[in-house]
């Protein structure tokens, strides 16, 4: 519901709750004042047209205090005629609040107490509503916790069970590797023994080979010496008998 009122010559569209600034009213801060001079009512699509005013219609507004409006410049001026005006203009003004709009057995302020009367109803009942199904759902949590509580041993159960025959066929793999590792060590220690074996036996082979060379050598020097010995004394007698015959 909205109202069109009148104050010092000015038009103002209000509702329940509206803060408007009018002319200067002689009334105190706190008051509450009734605005006669209603020009239209208007609920929906029911309206009602002043001629000038409606009758039987009331506005009524609570004084918040009196104020001054912002600072206007007032300038004048005549050409030729070195004439310069200046002044400045505030206003001044009562701030009122509707608290009521009233025609014809109806009032603003009863319709907004019943609004809201149903607003507070209806988040009560929304309130009331998410509560209930709290507490249904933390009672159904707690049934599927305890449906799935039994089974939850069963199930470990199950994994242990499984995990019995991994557990023993796992030590079967690893002697299973442990042979092959034994038996590939084996082999590489019997052929690091060959080759060492035939190297040793290389090793004495060649020095046989070569002690035989030097005495070999020993010998045949030992005869070419003995074989120039016997022609040396030889040639030192034929040189004795030659100087006795001298």
């Amino acid at each position: 519901m909205y109202a069109v009122i009148e104050s010092g010559n000015k038009q103002y569209r209000v509702e329940l709750g509206t803060e408007i600034q009018v002319d200067r009213l002689d009334v105190q801060a706190g008051d509450s004042i009734t605005l006669e001079r209603v020009l239209l009512i208007a609920d929906g699509e029911d309206t009602a047209v002043g001629r000038p005013i409606v009758n039987g219609a009331t506005v009524s507004a609570d004084v918040l205090g009196q104020i001054r409006g912002e600072k206007i410049i007032v300038f004048k001026y005549k050409p030729k005629a070195r004439h310069r005006v200046k002044k400045g203009f505030r206003a001044e003004l009562t701030m009122l609040r509707i608290s009521e709009i009233a025609f014809d057995g109806r009032s603003a302020a009863k319709d907004a107490q019943k609004s809201d009367a149903k607003k507070d109803k209806a988040a009560k009942a929304a309130d009331i509503a998410a509560t209930d199904q709290a507490t249904a759902d933390k009672a159904l949590a707690s049934k599927l916790t305890a449906a799935s509580a039994p089974a939850e041993p069963e199930a470990a159960a199950e994994s242990k069970s499984a995990a019995e025959p991994e557990a023993a066929t796992k030590p079967k793999a690893k002697s299973a590797k442990t042979t092959t590792k034994t038996k590939s060590s084996s082999a590489t220690k019997a052929t690091a023994k060959t080759k060492s074996s035939s190297a040793t036996k290389a090793a004495a082979a060649r020095k046989s080979a070569t002690k035989a060379t030097d005495e070999a050598a020993t010998e045949a020097q030992t005869s070419a010496e003995a074989a120039a010995t016997p022609d040396a004394e030889d040639t030192s007698a034929t040189a004795q008998d030659t100087q006795k015959d001298e």
